[in-house]
């Protein structure tokens, strides 16, 4: 599937302070959530189906994928 990335308005959590090592998120059409890497911005970036993104969420809040 190809989605429109080019007026994503991608975001970083307020919790990642100033750190250039984080990774930028935006919501997208059809619920579709983009993950990108804030140093490269021009680079690939993932899409998730809105399950797929609801389940990792909930994974790392449970601490599913550990430290």
């Amino acid at each position: 599937m190809n989605v429109d990335l080019s007026k994503a308005d991608w975001f970083k959590s307020s919790k990642s302070g100033g750190s250039q090592e984080c990774v930028e998120v935006a919501f997208l059409d059809r619920g579709m959530v983009g993950v990108r890497d804030s140093k490269n911005p021009t680079g690939a970036a993932l899409v998730f189906a809105p399950a797929d993104w609801d389940a990792f969420v909930v994974g790392a809040r449970d601490g599913e994928f550990g430290r």
